[in-house]
């Protein structure tokens, strides 16, 4: 069964880790959206919220899944997530979410801004997933709890170890590499190159994760 290759499982282990590095925004947007209602509506509005915004990402998750065997639509996505990638290590993310005043219009708040803030993380979900909506719904069911009901403790992690996010980013890239590699009308030419396909890989990574340290650096230094 193909659940035991070592491919399934570093094709999920690598949606598990994008699921983690780019959703913890998202479960701020949930505790900020619910923080003045009361404490027993607070758990409902978790619940609902987290459940309506799963089940709208499943949704676009497996779409984009679809999209993506149109060809050329692989090579763009690729493309589009090393930029992801970049942003994801040098991008000062704000969250402004106003808090709902009831229970169902913070479940709103949470559907949209999730749906609006996770596009990114249905792009590279559905890259790393070749195709396998099993994958999808896999790794929506381990990320999920862990980002929703331990989000306090991953923002704690990535500002302790930022090399978290450097590993997140790497990660991102990858998926980018493999998505442009397994692009209809380019797969025969790395198959027959098959030292271009890891050399492609080695590039991305590296030329994300040092364009982004040094653009960090020159934050620092202004």
């Amino acid at each position: 069964m193909y659940f035991f290759t070592p491919d399934f499982w570093s094709a999920l282990l690598a949606i598990v880790i994008i699921d983690l590095v780019l959703a913890g925004d998202n479960a701020i947007v949930i505790g900020l959206s619910a923080r003045n209602l009361p404490k027993g509506q607070q758990k409902k509005v978790i619940f609902w919220g987290t459940f309506g915004a799963i089940v709208i990402r499943s949704l676009l998750t497996m779409a984009v899944v679809w999209l993506l065997k149109i060809p050329g639509l692989l090579l763009i996505g690729g493309v589009m997530l090393v930029w992801i990638a970049y942003k994801l290590l040098v991008e000062e993310k704000k969250h402004d979410v106003q808090s709902a005043a009831t229970l169902w219009a913070a479940v709103r708040t949470i559907i949209i801004a999730d749906t609006v803030m996770g596009l990114d993380n249905v792009l590279a979900v559905a890259g790393a997933a070749h195709g396998d909506f099993v994958m999808v719904v896999l790794g929506l069911i381990i990320s999920v709890p862990i980002v929703v009901w331990g989000s306090t403790l991953i923002l704690k992690w990535v500002e302790r170890f930022p090399v978290i996010i450097y590993a997140g980013s790497g990660v991102l890239a990858w998926t980018a590499s493999k998505m442009i590699v397994d692009e209809p009308f380019l797969k025969n030419f790395f198959i027959r190159n098959p030292l271009l396909t890891w050399l492609l890989s080695i590039l991305l990574v590296a030329g994300v994760l040092l364009l982004g340290r040094l653009k960090n650096k020159r934050k620092e230094v202004a």
